[in-house]
């Protein structure tokens, strides 16, 4: 497949690279919708529960972050390698980052249920949903070495090209959630312990099939026992390139702390449980044009790897041409019919009248998330860490999370105010990352671009 990378034209190389990335996405995505579904319609306690597991988010969020760490940040590398056609060196590449997925796993685990508690009372609980945030977050905390593989593998397994595998592991592990959630939450009545316990059996499922692959298939990039082993050199470059995505995702963990505390202490339980449910919503737009940016990013670094600045092109402009529509179409169905969207997580009228007040504010400028998205992963797909660490700082940490505290005290409306936070520090981040690029690639790639044309121009009149 890796050869198809660097010969097959663009836009079909793309469609059949993004197409199952982003499918994947989606079935996340429905992952985590089915769990907030299904326990924000749970009878008496939908509401309250759902406010508690929303209040995990940003501990999930962290085991996500160090996934992307010590396994996203190796796939690109070894992607280069494969340009390079040393497919030992990407083999070396993929044992070290599973070596230190599996540490992380560990000590993430450890730490997380100990303080548990404490941990939670920080990130926004109340005494009204501690229970269920601590019911769901222990037992998700026992699998946290499922999530970290499955993200950290199947980055690997895309990286190849080999998205269509990354789907079906993705894909086998969100049916199982699925059908266990309304078994284990309604039929043996766990409620919230039992949304844990679908998600745990259901990552399991997802790493047992991206292993199988890894392992059994001859074309793929093996994972090979020797090469599982801490090797200072590679783990530090993967975990430098690495740093870039843990940041973008640690920061919504650091974001969603202070979006629940901000908002518990302006308007309670009922403005945390909007939150949770904007979040999700939010992910409908963010999770697809991350699927976009997976696909476009091995054929991105094969090509930077092989030299060939022509298909870089090519890909950057489909890319962000595809992520720009996509992004302004849901936004703008987002804001005609809010209603709708809000429905799928609560029957609660009180919480669904508020969330239609504010859904607006926190959308507003959504739709240019295409463009942020595209930019951002093209710098990591280049091996620009440097920059792309920049903007996932700007947009979240130097933006965001001042504008969280500072706007309730400056704009009317204190729970407005923090919703009003996301769209102005997206509409800043954005222009800031539309303009990075184009000073470092763009006159780059306008330069090369014109150098191709006169070269084969003068070829085509000497055959003549």
């Amino acid at each position: 497949m890796s050869d198809n990378l660097g010969t097959e034209k663009i836009s079909r190389l793309f469609m059949k690279m993004a197409i199952p990335s982003v499918i994947s996405q989606l079935v996340v995505l429905v992952y985590n919708m089915v769990d907030r579904i299904f326990i924000g319609h749970i009878p008496d306690i939908g509401s309250t529960a759902l406010t508690g597991v929303g209040i995990c988010m940003p501990v999930t969020l962290i085991v996500s972050a160090f996934a992307q760490l010590t396994g996203v940040g190796g796939a690109p590398l070894a992607s280069m390698a494969l340009g390079r056609n040393d497919k030992e060196e990407a083999e070396r590449i993929l044992g070290t980052c599973c070596f230190g997925m599996i540490v992380v796993s560990v000590l993430l685990t450890i730490t997380g249920l100990v303080f548990s508690e404490k941990i939670l009372f920080f990130f926004g609980a109340s005494s009204n949903t501690i229970l269920y945030a601590r019911e769901y977050l222990n037992i998700y905390l026992a699998g946290t070495i499922f999530v970290e593989l499955t993200i950290g593998l199947t980055a690997f397994i895309t990286a190849q090209g080999f998205t269509a595998v990354t789907m079906v592991s993705v894909t086998a592990g969100a049916i199982l959630n699925v059908f266990l959630d309304p078994l284990l939450i309604f039929g043996f009545h766990m409620g919230v312990k039992g949304a844990a316990i679908a998600s745990v059996f259901s990552q399991m499922v997802s790493v047992f099939i991206a292993l199988l692959f890894l392992v059994r298939y001859e074309n793929s990039v093996k994972m090979r026992m020797k090469y599982i082993r801490f090797d200072r050199k590679r783990i530090f470059v993967s975990m430098k390139l690495g740093l870039s995505p843990c940041i973008m995702v640690a920061t919504e963990s650091f974001v969603s702390i202070a979006f629940n505390r901000s908002l518990l202490q302006y308007g309670g339980d009922l403005a945390v449980g909007s939150m949770t449910i904007f979040s999700t919503i939010m992910q409908m737009i963010t999770m697809p044009l991350q699927g976009f940016s997976q696909g476009a990013r091995p054929i991105t670094s094969y090509n930077f790897g092989t030299g060939n600045w022509k298909r870089v092109s090519e890909n950057f402009k489909l890319l962000v041409a595809v992520s720009m529509i996509y992004a302004c179409l849901l936004w703008g169905i987002i804001l005609l019919f809010p209603n709708t969207f809000i429905r799928l997580f609560t029957s609660n009228v009180s919480l669904a009248e508020y969330n239609i007040k504010m859904i607006r504010i926190y959308f507003a400028v959504a739709g240019m998330m295409g463009l942020q998205y595209a930019c951002q992963n093209t710098f990591l797909a280049l091996g620009n860490a440097t920059v792309s660490i920049f903007l996932a700082l700007l947009r979240k940490v130097i933006l965001l999370l001042p504008l969280i505290f500072i706007l309730p005290h400056v704009l009317p409306g204190q729970v407005k105010a923090v919703f009003w936070a996301e769209p102005f520090a997206d509409m800043i981040a954005v222009t800031v990352t539309g303009i990075l690029f184009f000073r470092k690639y763009g006159k780059s790639l306008c330069k090369k671009m014109a150098l191709i044309k006169k070269i084969y121009l003068v070829e085509t009149q000497q055959k003549h």
